[in-house]
């Protein structure tokens, strides 16, 4: 790519799947760590549609989750700055979470996946019965 700012060894993919210590630094690798996991891109989907929550609401609206997992993931998602966590001052205490600019700014590349996803389901799941018929 002429004029990118990306380090053409990390548009390789094959450079960014090696373990060795020179890319670890790839930024999609890192990304991918970061939302490969089953809750990050819930938790983002979920505040970018129903807005400010608090963590029970959250966990709600999440559902399965544990509060120990969401917890986790929360706080791993502020350290990124993709939410924000505001504590008020109040008795008992209130927090919120909510998406910052970059959380947001993440939401359309979420909803193109969530698109990719709903509209190559039937052939994936039809692709794993095939599959599994092969290898019985």
């Amino acid at each position: 790519m002429e004029g990118s700012d990306i380090d053409p060894q990390c548009l390789d993919m094959k450079n960014c799947s090696e373990k060795k210590p020179e890319h670890l630094n790839c930024s999609i690798r890192q990304i991918l760590d970061r939302f490969g996991d089953k809750w990050s891109i819930l938790i983002i989907s979920t505040l970018g549609h129903v807005g400010k929550q608090r963590f029970n609401e959250l966990n709600q609206q999440i559902g399965d989750i544990s509060q120990k997992m969401l917890t986790v993931t929360l706080r791993s998602l502020e350290a990124d700055g993709l939410i924000s966590r505001t504590l008020y001052p109040e008795i008992p205490p209130r927090v919120e979470y909510e998406l910052t600019e970059l959380g947001r700014s993440l939401l359309p590349h979420i909803e193109q996946l969530a698109l990719w996803a709903e509209q190559h389901m039937k052939t994936i799941l039809k692709n794993r019965e095939l599959y599994a018929q092969k290898i019985s």
